[in-house]
């Protein structure tokens, strides 16, 4: 898959996505990068750590105060535009509006992640308008910025996340997406409780099965805090290499992530022992 300036050979890669919040109150950063320099600053360092993309958004996923449309485009735009002076790294906004998703490919970002299961199908017709940009759909488990309360799905979430994720490609395609530029994300925690994200990781293979390229989101989320006894987004780095190595092994090619540098680490080393990619060095034994 081309994605701007990076081609993505999904069937021997992993491709580390480095999340950039442009956001007063992200569960885990709480608005170190809010401004629009720290912003930049932040996302050009988790370049040199090794990111291959970067993905920027203006909205956190989370319940919390509304943000007029216009205020999330001049979070994103200016981003994109600074942040394009300096580097060529693609970039993905992280939005569910249709003209947040139009202004920032314009401005030259490169993929719509779109979390909201397409809640404005218009996306779609964005990203299909500008060809060489890529859509990522997502299973919402419910409508965006909300909590799940003990949600149920018949007969299973992985069944669900699966037949849902399809019917979200399938759309995008009918609206003119070229499926090869179509990525899929399971939403772990978004409408889901601990059990079913626990779930639908364990039974990732079954969304890969579709074919196209699968994202995990799954960076220091409450699911993995509480595998752990109830730990603290500071405290999940571990358990969130250990869920993206596991994903990956069952088929995810793209993990977007916080901690851009140990992810690269453990993505390149998890890549050699699946038999993806040679270890660049391998003297062991040998001399």
């Amino acid at each position: 898959m081309q994605v701007g300036s990076r081609t993505f050979d999904f069937r021997r890669e992993v491709a580390v996505m480095a999340i950039v919040n442009r956001t007063p109150d992200s569960f885990y950063d709480k608005g170190r990068t809010f401004a629009l320099s720290a912003a930049v600053e932040h996302a050009l360092a988790q370049v040199e750590e090794g990111a291959d993309l970067v993905d920027v958004g203006g909205v956190k996923a989370a319940p919390g105060e509304e943000v007029p449309l216009a205020e999330e485009l001049d979070r994103i735009v200016p981003f994109v535009e600074a942040f394009r002076e300096h580097s060529d790294c693609p970039v993905s906004v992280d939005t569910f509006r249709a003209a947040v998703a139009a202004a920032a490919l314009d401005a030259g970002a490169d993929v719509v992640n779109d979390v909201s299961g397409m809640v404005e199908p218009q996306v779609a017709d964005v990203v299909a308008a500008r060809p060489g940009s890529a859509l990522v759909v997502m299973h919402p488990g419910g409508p965006p910025r909300t909590r799940p309360f003990r949600p149920v799905y018949d007969p299973d979430c992985t069944t669900d996340v699966v037949r849902t994720c399809a019917a979200l490609a399938a759309e995008a395609q009918r609206r003119g997406v070229p499926a090869a530029r179509i990525i899929v994300d399971p939403g772990h925690d978004f409408g889901k409780t601990t059990f079913q994200s626990l779930e639908v990781t364990r039974r990732l293979g079954e969304l890969a099965a579709l074919g196209y390229p699968v994202l995990v989101a799954l960076s220091r989320k409450d699911f993995l805090g509480e595998a752990l006894g109830g730990l603290a987004a500071e405290e999940r780095l571990e358990a969130s290499l250990a869920c993206a190595a596991l994903s990956v092994q069952a088929g995810a090619r793209l993990v977007r992530v916080h901690d851009t540098a140990a992810t690269v680490r453990a993505m390149r080393a998890t890549e050699a022992i699946l038999g993806l990619r040679q270890p660049p060095v391998a003297l062991r034994g040998l001399d």
